[in-house]
């Protein structure tokens, strides 16, 4: 199932709502349908921000650990390795921390299941 996030600050996101749940769990919303108002958004874009960034100092240190045992194996030998095709929460929610800024600098609502 997908969520659209709305706001006139910006164009529509579109997001599966399993992705999207742990972001508005995140915010304390319901994935159904709801509201960031413009007086929420500060703390929103600051808690956002602190999970993205801590999800890129996780993902940097597993991706690391991955390609070091993909890369050099238990027989210390050199192989040929496939790029991760991990889609990391920093890549998912960045669209909606960019429409929450836009939306805080106009004072729009940000809305979905609407």
């Amino acid at each position: 199932m997908l969520i659209t996030f709305k706001s006139k600050a910006a164009a529509e996101i579109l997001m599966y709502k399993e992705h999207a749940k742990r972001i508005l769990d995140l915010l304390g919303k319901n994935p159904d349908q709801g509201v960031i108002t413009p007086p929420e958004m500060p703390n929103a874009i600051a808690l956002l921000e602190t999970q993205i960034a801590e999800s890129r100092a996780h993902s940097a240190a597993e991706e690391l650990q991955r390609d070091i045992a993909a890369h050099h194996g238990d027989d210390h030998d050199d192989h040929d390795h496939e790029p991760a095709q991990v889609v990391s929460f920093a890549s998912r929610a960045y669209p909606l921390l960019e429409m929450l800024r836009a939306a805080e600098r106009e004072q729009q609502p940000v809305v979905w299941g609407v």
